[in-house]
């Protein structure tokens, strides 16, 4: 398989390193971070919050102008929630919006993690937030896009999509019994919003590309793809990019929803193991990137489509959405655990980090010269990107309780006894009881020294 869940072995909550030495900082160290010894150019303008949605902005940039932590003191406030928070958070006015899925979605303070409301959808909420002039909306599996008030949780309007349903094919991944119908245990996401002035963005599992008048949820256009679309759609230059799971990523105009271009991905018609656009896609200087399961890394030219260049991850899939600061493109990838960081316009290779074969879904973010990314394994990466090494790790708390027993001794996860026969029942326990190590698949967002994201153990996480 080219895709699954990592988990944590350690038994201590935070580790980091310090100027090339490696030592542990506990919860209750006193470490001081001065932001003026850190400068770093962006080649993605930063993004301010006065709307918050996945990755920050329409073109998914993930750089922040705030602080971050560089250095590691430990947990701020955690929340828990009924479920796994999968849902990447939103930030703005002081509040963290999120969805669980114990179909609710949370309003919590970001000063103390304290609740402030919560709306109760009819399906678990995997889709990340966007914030704009009072309204929250997102999407559920219950099959409806959602607008609440951003104050209160009161309800503005819901739309009603065609269904939800996750990707499905026969004999997927290579489990039995070849003939059946299977929806993809590991297609964990639902689209997320993006709103652009009074209208909002969003893909369906349905396979539309919807757009909705952000005040009153009136359809504005659809455009339908062949298969799923879980992919959020970003928005550059008056045009929609997205990606589906019928292999295409297409070129919207955002105004009519009319085709402006389709680049065709690869296929595998065996056992759709190697096939669709699960990743989203960041645009920037001209290009979109995006990540896509038949392995590959594409570059390609955001006005005419034209492939700029494509990056093999040799079977590994590319889930998580990449990033571009300073001239570099960052990703990481599933099942071979590795982090790379290449050259935006080429896709030659800087240097890569390898993660003990751990999957990476969690799209990074940026802030000062560390980016940060969730892994499978129940962790909080940290790199440091001038020093091209990890600068600290932090455990969730499903990896402190469960990591070890799927973990190997050399740090590899121990998938022999999790999946055993590979019948297509055995396949799903085998998902869940990874997902037990509080694997990171929500994204984290930057905000001024703390770091906020979900974990598959029901916390949603505030750590600085």
């Amino acid at each position: 398989m080219r895709c699954a869940v990592r988990s944590q072995a350690h038994g201590c909550q935070v580790r980091a390193w310090q100027s090339g030495n490696r030592q542990l900082i506990d919860n209750g160290g006193l470490v001081k971070y001065f932001a003026g010894l850190i400068c770093f150019c962006v080649s993605a303008p930063a993004f301010t919050q006065a709307i918050a949605s996945f990755r920050g902005d329409a073109q998914h940039s993930g750089i922040y102008r705030q602080i971050g932590a560089p250095l590691l003191h430990g947990i701020k406030w955690k929340f828990k929630t009924g479920a796994a928070v999968i849902s990447t958070p939103a930030l703005l006015d002081g509040t963290a919006y999120f969805g669980s899925n114990d179909h609710y979605l949370y309003a919590v303070n970001l000063a103390d993690g304290t609740q402030r409301w919560k709306f109760k959808a009819n399906g678990r909420i995997t889709s990340s937030p966007a914030v704009s002039r009072g309204r929250v909306y997102f999407g559920s599996y219950d099959g409806n896009i959602y607008a609440v008030d951003a104050k209160n949780g009161v309800q503005s309007w819901k739309f009603a999509t065609e269904g939800e349903h996750r990707f499905t094919a026969k004999h997927l991944h290579g489990a039995e019994p070849a003939a059946e119908s299977m929806p993809d245990p590991f297609d964990f996401y639902l689209s997320s919003p993006t709103v652009v002035e009074d209208t909002v963005y969003i893909g369906s599992g349905d396979g539309n590309v919807y757009a909705l008048d952000a005040a009153s949820g009136a359809l504005r256009w659809k455009f339908r793809t062949g298969n799923v679309v879980h992919a959020s759609p970003a928005v550059a230059d008056d045009t929609v990019y997205i990606g589906s799971w019928d292999g295409f990523f297409y070129a919207l105009n955002a105004k009519s929803g009319r085709q402006r271009w389709r680049f065709k991905t690869g296929e595998d018609h065996v056992t759709s193991n190697q096939v669709g656009i699960q990743s989203s896609a960041v645009v920037a200087d001209g290009i979109v990137y995006f990540g896509c399961r038949d392995s590959n890394l594409y570059a390609l030219d955001a006005a005419t489509g034209e492939r700029r260049w494509a990056f093999s991850n040799k079977g590994s899939w590319v889930i998580s959405t990449p990033i571009v600061a300073d001239g570099t493109l960052y990703f990481a990838t599933s099942d071979t655990g590795l982090f790379h960081a290449v050259d935006a316009k080429t896709g030659t290779v800087k240097y890569s980090l390898s993660f003990h074969h751990w999957p990476m879904f969690s799209s990074p973010a940026i802030a000062g010269t560390t980016l940060y990314i969730g892994s499978h394994a129940g962790t909080l990466i940290a790199i440091d990107l001038g020093k091209h090494a990890t600068a600290w790790t932090f455990s969730t708390d499903g990896a402190n309780r469960n990591a070890a027993a799927y973990t190997k001794e050399n740090g590899d996860p121990d998938y022999g006894d999790v999946y055993g026969d590979f019948f297509y029942d055995d396949m799903v326990s085998g998902v869940l009881k990874m997902l037990s190590v509080g694997a990171v698949l929500s994204s984290p967002v930057v905000e001024q020294d703390v770091i906020y994201f979900g974990s598959t153990d029901g916390n949603m996480y505030a750590i600085s």
